[in-house]
């Protein structure tokens, strides 16, 4: 069993004629917080996926100034979207890029956050397919019919852009 890092929780115990009696931190147990255990060291978290290391975490690949890309048009239910990939110089997916048509929405938003922390991951070293296999079946609207013939359905954007990736740049 994991040993139970202490945490310092700050709080000031009153003397019994109302003065302060300490000020020092009071050590609790991770276990008395409500926080069950430690996050897991190993390459393997508690559902037994694969999850990178401190170690392999710290390193980042970052791409080259002037660099490949790959720009998809693609449209799902109606919605256009650009899909943009930025290639490492070997041809790995390094980044990307979704262009909504309905620039400045809320859904434009979200899915610029998606495509920053997907990139990242990838300049982290998990795999295009590893990465994209964690967004494939994402279920909310837009939603339906795709100008892809490769991908003639999809069950949301984040879908649409993994089954892309793992159909393009799977392993």
């Amino acid at each position: 069993m994991p040993t139970k890092a202490p945490i310092l929780n700050s709080r000031v115990e009153r003397a019994p004629h109302g003065g302060s009696a300490s000020s020092t931190p009071a050590p609790r147990t991770v276990a008395a917080a409500g926080i069950s255990d430690v996050p897991p060291t190993s390459a393997q978290d508690e559902q037994g996926d694969l999850s990178m290391t401190t170690a392999a975490a710290s390193k980042r690949e970052t791409l080259p100034s002037t660099r490949s890309s790959v720009t998809h048009k693609f449209a799902i239910n109606g919605h256009e979207g650009y899909l943009t990939v930025g290639l490492f110089a070997d041809g790995r997916p390094g980044e990307l890029f979704i262009k909504m048509s309905k620039e400045g929405s809320t859904l434009s938003g979200l899915i610029q956050g998606f495509c920053r922390a997907f990139s990242l991951v990838l300049q982290h070293g998990l795999p295009a397919a590893e990465a994209a296999e964690r967004f494939r079946g994402m279920r909310f609207e837009p939603m339906g019919a795709t100008s892809n013939p490769d991908i003639p359905e999809a069950l949301s954007i984040l879908d649409y852009v993994a089954r892309y990736i793992l159909h393009h740049y799977g392993e």
